[in-house]
Order: C-alpha cells, then structure tokens, then sequence
C-alpha cells in the first residue's frame, strides 16, 4: 500500500513539474515576442532609410525635370503633405485601426498554433 506521504510527495513532484514547465513556456513566449519586436525596429529603421533616399533621389530628378533647383524638393514636400493629411484623415477610421491592430497582433504576438505548426 502507498503512504499517504508518499503520494503528497509525488502531486508536489508533479505540481513543480508543472510550474517550471510553465516558466519555460512563458520564458520562450517573452523572448519570441522581444525577437519580433526588436526585427520590427531593424525593418522600420531600414524602410525609413530607403523611404529618405528615395524621396531625396526624386527630388534631386525633378529638380532637373523642372530646371529649378527647389521646385523638386516642393514637390516632393507637397506629395509627403498629401500622405500626411491623407493619414490625418483616416486616424480614426475603425476599419483602418482594426487592420493596423490585426497586421501587429499577428507579426509580435503570433498564436501558439503557428510556432506549434512550425515544429
């Protein structure tokens, strides 16, 4: 027959099992979401790069389409001013915030199914 201490010791082996299982699983759910997070950055960082040389690479050719050495830089100015108001316009627009949420939400906090698929 078994002990009844015997059996106290084996849930608690089992329920420390199951909290540093736990641990492990929210461990590797933290790092992946930093992984995500820190390669968002690097990808912004590298869009924005090229989003300056090529607006300043139109600029400098219209410049010369236009034989006025402003006239590229305003153009270029005036369609960001456009993308701006543009953007201004729909900052509160349901549809636009849900995609924006939903894009984010599956790029950082991918579901277990996608990691649990992927192995």
């Amino acid at each position: 027959m078994l002990k009844v201490g015997e059996i106290i010791q084996t849930v608690k082996g089992l329920i420390e099992t199951k909290v540093d299982l736990m641990k492990l699983e929210i461990q590797e759910e933290f790092l992946g979401i930093i992984a995500r997070l820190i390669l968002l950055v690097m990808i912004g960082s590298v869009l924005l790069l090229v989003l300056l040389f090529f607006s300043l690479s139109l600029a400098f050719y219209l410049s010369t389409v236009t034989g006025h050495p402003f006239m590229g830089f305003l153009i270029v100015s005036l369609i960001f001013l456009l993308v701006l108001f543009g953007l201004f316009y729909v900052r509160y627009s349901p549809a636009v915030q849900q995609k924006i949420q939903m894009g984010l939400r599956n790029f950082i906090l991918r579901n277990r199914k996608d990691s649990d698929e992927e192995e």
